[in-house]
């Protein structure tokens, strides 16, 4: 990877008028002030519809796009909407924080009335669609259709035992009953794709560059295990034996239970990783560089028996190592993969970082622990590694200050030359700026010196997350300029 730079910045935060960011003007503007700014890279958070926490870790789908994420004004050009269709629903007040509740009860009607009139009219478009996404959006629109049909209760849950364990007969039976459902569900894919692309193709045009985040783990709530159970541990009722998490640790003393199902990697290995070749295949149609969440736990995963209230029962297991990743760089050698490095960390783990000749990530806020040395400093790096000044999960840098202990910000201080005419955060990013890390990322938030108001993710959190809204009025020339300068200065 050249040496450059790039802004994490989710979509749901970007501004619009209909309570959550969209593929439309903002993005395009978005990717304009990235040019601008002299970076190269737009990296997001996952993609794929949420469900219960709203959080985009936890996926209906590895594949399928977000419906909220469908901008309503370009259905509008399109002759799909009104104005006064859209203009008669309540998109909630306030632009600085989505209302996913209130997005969740009116968006889908719009949908269902763009799906009534463009389902005839795209005919041709929709089938090349599903035939170039037959190896899951066929099980994704009858799995969301079915999830409606009881409720929206997770599959674990429903009802009728034939489908909850796809009885061929029961899937006919479904697939017929729910055609309608399922139509839509296939439609609002076509019409996100084709949003999406869009956009691409002009980030593209612009020299701007996707990095998309790949989580290691999949929702148990979603048609990826439901579509295809042998490769998970299940028992023989559709119920996990074990589930993902990560030990206790200095930040949280019961550490933390996410729920996902493990793989069984033993049916995965025997299959030669199809189902991971076929999952990279396709986060490649979304993103240009792949993050992949989690890395440790290729090398060894924390296993917590189904049941548990806490990560704390949990136990290490080895992972499918370099046999994976060897398989996937060599199905994908054009591919360019960050490894995010970041837990409790192993010389297993540093081996097998090394052995993948991935880049791993360093973390300007782990940086300045006073009471060790730590890898994490910048004189520390090695030149292939992507320096970032925090991810998702951490506080901006504003945030950061005032919750940090006073002698860990004393050695920052002391270290990058911190200084009030500077700025704080201007100070920590120019140090992250001029590393010799290839790559250089940090949130959005922290070139604009907000605070815990604008944080993303808690982990551990269960609500309250994924809600942070940049305001239409921002991205200032000013900012631009400034970026613009110190991109350039650097290098980058």
């Amino acid at each position: 990877m050249k040496r450059s730079c790039g802004i994490i910045m989710p979509v749901f935060s970007l501004p619009s008028p209909y309570g959550i960011g969209t593929l439309g003007q903002a993005s395009y503007d978005f990717i304009d002030f990235l040019k601008d700014a002299g970076q190269s890279w737009w990296q997001m958070l996952p993609l794929g519809p949420t469900g219960y926490g709203d959080s985009p870790y936890q996926s209906f789908s590895t594949y399928a796009g977000n419906p909220y994420f469908i901008d309503l004004d370009l259905l509008k050009q399109d002759g799909l909407l009104t104005q006064s269709e859209i203009l008669s629903m309540n998109w909630g007040n306030d632009l600085s924080h989505v209302d996913y509740e209130t997005i969740y009860c009116n968006r889908f009607s719009l949908l269902k009335k763009a799906t009534e009139r463009g389902w005839e009219r795209d005919q041709t478009e929709v089938q090349a669609f599903m035939v170039e996404n037959e190896s899951w959006l066929p099980d994704y629109a009858l799995y969301m259709a079915i999830k409606q049909h009881f409720d929206m209760k997770p599959w674990a849950q429903w009802p009728d035992e034939a489908i909850r364990l796809r009885d061929a007969k029961a899937m006919e039976s479904y697939r017929e009953k729910l055609s309608d459902k399922i139509r839509i569900l296939i439609y609002v894919q076509y019409l996100f794709f084709q949003q999406w692309n869009a956009l691409c193709e002009y980030a593209h045009t612009k020299g701007i560059g996707i990095i998309g985040d790949l989580p290691i783990y999949v929702s148990m709530d979603s048609a990826d295990v439901w579509a295809d159970p042998k490769f998970f541990q299940l028992d023989s009722h559709g119920f996990p034996t074990e589930v993902a998490g990560v030990p206790p640790d200095y930040f949280c003393e019961d550490g933390q239970l996410w729920g996902n199902p493990l793989y069984n990697w033993d049916a995965m290995q025997k299959d030669g990783y199809g189902w991971w070749i076929q999952r990279i295949d396709g986060a490649v149609k979304l993103y240009d560089v792949i993050r992949i969440d989690h890395f440790r736990g290729f090398e060894s995963y924390w296993a917590v028996p189904y049941g548990e209230t806490t990560a704390r029962n949990g136990h290490w297991i080895k992972g499918p190592g370099m046999n994976l990743l060897q398989t996937l760089l060599n199905q994908f050698p054009k591919l360019q993969f960050i490894a995010e490095d970041l837990g409790f960390l192993t010389p297993a783990v540093y081996q097998l970082l090394a052995d993948s000749g991935l880049p791993g990530m360093k973390i300007l806020e782990f940086a300045f622990d006073s009471r060790e040395p730590s890898n994490y400093l910048p004189h520390r790096y090695p030149t292939h590694c992507v320096c970032y000044t925090g991810t998702h999960d951490n506080a901006p840098l504003a945030a950061w200050k005032e919750e940090v202990e006073p002698d860990d910000l004393a050695l920052a201080v002391q270290y990058l030359g911190l200084n009030e005419k500077e700025g704080f955060h201007w100070g920590i990013l120019r140090g992250g700026m001029s590393s010799v890390a290839e790559l250089f990322m940090a949130q959005l938030q922290d070139y604009l010196g907000l605070g815990a108001e604008a944080r993303i993710n808690i982990p551990g959190e269960p609500s309250g997350n994924w809600q942070w809204r940049l305001l239409p009025n921002q991205l200032t020339a000013q900012l631009t300029n400034r970026l613009a300068e110190m991109s350039h200065i650097y290098g980058r």
